[in-house]
């Protein structure tokens, strides 16, 4: 149904129009411009078996990040500073996740996602509740689905000391000799562990605006779904293969919807004990 509303929405604008907007300041990646990211790329729509070539452009900017959009047909765009920033295994995780936002689907919920936030930040107004809505949608959904895609850029390259080192580089911009990926792993538990129920509900407040989780929560996620075995069972080739049924379907869904539910009474039970302490601390400033 959600799927049917976005496709909706984009039939007053079309494709086209957002097709050419991310594509008017960028190069189309071949053997004859960006010959090094062209061979990079093609190994890894190898090694993910993706169906097709999808097309790739480098757009000159300093901001390091990358985007996979469209609806019908989609494209990737590598903006310039990520080529300057990542080696080549780096590059290699990198194109390998936007490959699985494609391969999964997410591309029509990414450009919608994209498109709204440009609205706002243009003073559209999509300021209704319902447009409200779907964007906060959009925004939980696409801060799950870039854990998702982790996964695929790390099946990519296969080795997870590259992700990670990727995701330092992404999130503190120096050189390799100048950081620690097992540093930055203690980084990430102390997060995810640290801090009173208050400190959780900020977590959460933090993110609520954003597209991306943050870097150190991807490291956390990744490992745990490492740990899980899901990542090796996949390398023993015991995973769906395309166009084959998979029986567990109904079932990952009826948990996904399960998990989310419990996610979200958590998340309002921590707001209302975190309010109730906080007006608590607010009430006895009085009456010391």
């Amino acid at each position: 149904v959600f799927d049917t509303v976005l496709r909706k929405l984009f039939g007053f604008v079309g494709e086209k129009p957002i097709r050419l907007a991310f594509q008017a300041n960028a190069v189309r990646v071949s053997e004859n411009q960006f010959g090094d990211v062209c061979r990079l790329y093609k190994g890894v729509l190898k090694t993910l078996d993706a169906p097709e070539e999808y097309p790739l452009f480098v757009s000159q900017t300093p901001m390091v990040n990358a985007g996979a959009y469209g609806i019908e047909q989609p494209f990737i765009i590598l903006n310039s500073g990520t080529v300057r920033l990542l080696d080549e295994e780096e590059l290699e995780y990198i194109l390998g996740h936007e490959i699985g936002h494609i391969l999964s689907d997410h591309v029509l919920y990414r450009t919608m996602t994209v498109f709204l936030l440009s609205l706002a930040s243009m003073g559209f107004p999509i300021v209704g509740l319902a447009a409200r809505a779907v964007l906060v949608a959009l925004l939980e959904w696409s801060r799950k689905s870039e854990l998702s895609c982790d996964r695929a850029g790390l099946l990519s390259v296969q080795d997870p000391e590259v992700v990670m080192r990727a995701m330092l580089r992404m999130a503190g911009g120096a050189e390799p000799n100048e950081m620690s990926v097992q540093e930055f792993i203690l980084q990430a538990e102390a997060y995810k562990e640290g801090g009173d129920v208050a400190d959780q509900v900020f977590k959460v407040i933090n993110l609520m605006a954003t597209t991306h989780p943050f870097y150190v929560l991807r490291v956390s996620e990744l490992r745990s779904w490492i740990e899980s075995g899901d990542y090796d069972r996949i390398l023993r080739g015991e995973y769906t293969r395309r166009g084959e049924k998979d029986p567990a379907y109904e079932e990952d869904l009826t948990a996904a919807a399960s998990a989310y539910a419990e996610e979200a009474q958590d998340f309002l039970d921590s707001v209302t004990e975190a309010s109730k302490r906080m007006g608590s601390d607010f009430l006895g400033g009085f009456t010391k």
